[in-house]
């Protein structure tokens, strides 16, 4: 058992889905998707059910992009599905978790949920309305230890909290780890649990813009024309 959730068994922890995309750039305007992973987790954290593509983003793959995930743009086009099929399918597979009733856990949600909209609007496919709700370990993990110092990517959040993660940057690896860190936020942190999965949406809403609010006051110290979005979960 990795966490013990044996007294909330109705907390949005007990059960949720788990959500991670691999892409060809970090700009969310012109990212294409090049593997994703959906997945649900039980209360344990163990992994009950999974869902996992590899698109031809229809374009190169850059170097850079390829080296952190390590598929090339020869084998996407050998091996993936078309963009418009794969892309179809991850927003028909989100929108029946939601349908669910499961919250989805992304790291830095708004990057994953900013690329699959605009990859489906790029092919004409309806794009999930206001999606929710979402739990992102990225914010919950600023807004209940703020001023703790050092980097807070995935792999640093994840040891800080003493959860495993195993081949960082493989889109299956990276979301099951994202679940576990939120469950296991949670588990540190007992007060986000007296809140219904919607409510931790919307409390996030909040705290997203704020930190962005805070960043974008430190960098405009040496940058004054730096600016950074708030919203989230979808930018």
């Amino acid at each position: 058992m990795l966490f013990d959730f044996t007294e909330t068994t109705d907390s949005w922890a007990t059960k949720l889905a788990v959500f991670d995309l691999e892409t060809t750039g970090v700009d969310v305007e012109t990212a294409r998707v090049v593997t994703a992973f959906l997945g649900v987790l039980d209360a344990d954290g163990e992994i009950v059910e999974r869902h996992e593509w590899l698109i031809d983003p229809g374009v190169e793959i850059p170097a850079g992009a390829a080296a952190v995930h390590g598929i090339s743009t020869e084998r996407a086009r050998a091996e993936g599905l078309p963009a418009h099929v794969g892309v179809a399918e991850i927003v028909d597979r989100l929108a029946a978790l939601l349908a669910a009733g499961l919250p989805i856990v992304a790291y830095n949600a708004a990057y994953d949920f900013s690329v699959i909209d605009r990859e489906a609007i790029r092919y004409a496919i309806p794009p999930l309305e206001t999606p929710g709700p979402i739990i992102d370990p990225f914010v919950l993990d600023k807004a209940v230890e703020r001023y703790r110092r050092g980097k807070r990517t995935l792999t640093a959040t994840t040891e800080h909290y003493g959860v495993p993660l195993e081949s960082a940057h493989d889109a299956g690896a990276d979301a099951v780890a994202a679940g576990r860190l939120a469950q296991a936020i949670g588990n540190r942190y007992p007060q986000l649990l007296e809140v219904e999965a919607d409510e931790l949406h919307r409390r996030q809403i909040d705290w997203a813009r704020e930190q962005a609010e805070s960043y974008q006051q430190f960098r405009r110290r040496t940058e004054p024309s730096f600016t950074t979005s708030g919203t989230w979960p979808v930018r």
